[in-house]
């Protein structure tokens, strides 16, 4: 006979790994996108904890971008949810919007690797298949946006540099960084991220608009092509 199946509850933590109690103790900063929306669910469900939930519903739409295009009766749909969640969802995430549009100053900044890590490794880590994303940065290297451009095997065939510098373009970013998950959790660049890499390099330099970086990101951490002189000129 099977035993009891045990599922772990965020009130069975310890105080110090709460996302209420970290976030009180460090601020919102220190904490992950699924640690942010799991505040924000309250609850999970029967099956699966708050972050739990959180962390799936990052993964299954993309990361917050898709979950801000979720629609009302999509969330409502999905396992844990119901209609009082994904008012709380939507609600969040349409402040957050209107933070950005009425400060743009307060957008995130970019600095180093590790800014851009933290910004999006949390949700593209998870993500069952390669998505590509852009993040677009205006002259003081503030986010101005990060759109997915592609999802897919991320190889030089198949990725059109257009794609990768349409939004910057329509946009007038001076820069970019590039950000693409390894699902199989190891972030080491295989030799068509460097092929890719170097084939924005060169047209950034055509359009006037400087490649910063390109991350792989996944389970096992993010690697920084730049820092490794991978793909861009010594």
């Amino acid at each position: 006979m099977a035993g009891p199946e045990y599922r772990l509850r965020i009130r069975d933590l310890p105080a110090s790994e709460r996302p209420r109690e970290r976030l009180r103790q460090y601020g919102p900063a220190s904490l992950s996108n699924p640690e942010l929306l799991a505040i924000v669910l309250r609850v999970g469900s029967g099956r699966e904890s708050a972050i739990a939930l959180a962390t799936r519903l990052l993964a299954r739409w993309g990361g917050l971008p898709g979950l801000a295009r979720a629609s009302f009766g999509e969330l409502c749909a999905e396992h844990g949810m119901g209609e009082a969640k994904a008012a709380q969802v939507k609600a969040a995430l349409e402040l957050g919007r209107r933070l950005l549009a009425a400060a743009p100053e307060e957008r995130p900044v970019v600095r180093s690797p590790r800014d851009v890590a933290n910004l999006l490794m949390a949700e593209m880590a998870l993500l069952e298949q390669e998505h590509l994303r852009v993040v677009l940065l205006n002259t003081r290297n503030h986010v101005l946006g990060v759109p997915e451009v592609y999802k897919g095997t991320v190889n030089s065939a198949q990725v059109r540099v257009a794609d990768i510098f349409r939004e910057a373009v329509r946009e007038g970013c001076p820069a970019i960084v590039v950000v693409h998950n390894h699902p199989s959790g190891d972030p080491e660049p295989s030799r068509e991220d460097v092929d890719v890499t170097r084939q924005m390099v060169v047209a950034g330099e055509l359009l006037g608009i400087e490649v910063l970086d390109h991350l792989v990101v996944a389970r096992g951490g993010y690697v920084s092509l730049r820092e490794r002189g991978l793909g861009f000129p010594a």
